[in-house]
């Protein structure tokens, strides 16, 4: 038995999760499956697919109990190609495989089906969906492909779309002058060369994470807000092409500090500037952002 499934096994065994009303089980569709269809279905028994530590950490966003844990694993599993398109998922299967109750596999299926991962079908029943339906904005999502088999993809796609998103979130923060928002990205400036100098990186991404979103929500662009959870995720993930986020060092702290003394006297194109120098590959890097590419 996987650790995971034990964990479940002796977290909670209550048939009702708490997570619907009564009556809200039949709202979501599966067919029960006959049994000469289920040749395709997966096999479940096996070693179990190596899960990302992004992954594992980043569970306690969907909850902490069986629902949230039952959402990563099946989530992983399918971004690593483990679950292919097109397979049926039987839910009596998941829920004897990982000892879990029917509530909470329904549950969990409900939210993979709104990240775009399956599709629940009368008379069809539930089914993985191609990539190319997956929402790849979504930031478990995102965290999911970064250590998977598609890593090196999602990393470079991850700094290409900063180079977009944050250039310009800068550039608008500038010229909005709250006085408010100014000290906080100071205060988280001084946060991240303190953590730097105790060789504190958990403290240091907090603040650098908290630094960037705050950027994107004071931009006064509500499209640009909405993608913040993109730049935070990206954040969270290492490996691949390395910004000046990704190690923490003089450099990085003093194009951090740029970015301030910019947004602070109202200087756009300096922050922007500033920003872009931030994001930039570092030299012992080959890739660098953004990097043309050939199609």
């Amino acid at each position: 038995m996987s650790t995971l499934a034990h964990t479940m096994m002796t977290s909670a065994r209550s048939a009702d999760s708490g997570l619907v009303g009564p009556g809200e089980l039949d709202r979501y569709p599966y067919a029960e499956t006959p049994m000469v269809d289920r040749v395709g279905a997966p096999a479940w028994e096996g070693p179990e697919p190596e899960l990302g530590r992004v992954g594992r950490r980043a569970a306690g966003s969907r909850g902490r109990g069986l629902h949230g844990q039952l959402v990563q694993q099946l989530g992983q599993m399918i971004v690593s190609g483990d679950l292919g398109a097109d397979r049926p998922l039987v839910p009596e299967e998941i829920g004897q495989r990982f000892e879990v109750s029917r509530t909470v596999v329904r549950e969990s299926l409900r939210v993979l089906e709104a990240k775009g991962l399956v599709s629940a079908r009368p008379n069809v029943g539930t089914r993985v969906r191609p990539v190319s339906d997956w929402n790849l904005l979504d930031p478990d999502i995102i965290e999911w492909r970064a250590y998977g088999p598609q890593r090196d993809d999602q990393r470079r796609e991850l700094s290409e779309l900063r180079w977009t998103i944050e250039p310009l979130a800068a550039r608008l923060a500038a010229g909005h002058g709250r006085e408010d928002v100014q000290q906080r990205l100071v205060d988280m400036v001084e946060i991240m060369g303190h953590a730097m100098g105790q060789g504190d990186a958990i403290t240091f991404s907090r603040a650098d994470s908290e630094f960037h979103s705050l950027l994107i929500q004071v931009a006064g662009n509500r499209m640009l807000d909405h993608l913040s959870g993109i730049v935070t995720a990206a954040l969270q993930v290492s490996g691949g092409p390395v910004t000046g986020c990704d190690r923490p060092n003089e450099a990085s702290l003093g194009h951090h500090g740029r970015i301030v003394d910019a947004v602070g006297t109202g200087d756009g194109a300096g922050a922007e500037s500033a920003m872009r120098q931030l994001l930039t590959v570092h030299p012992e890097v080959e890739r660098v952002v953004p990097a043309p590419r050939e199609h």
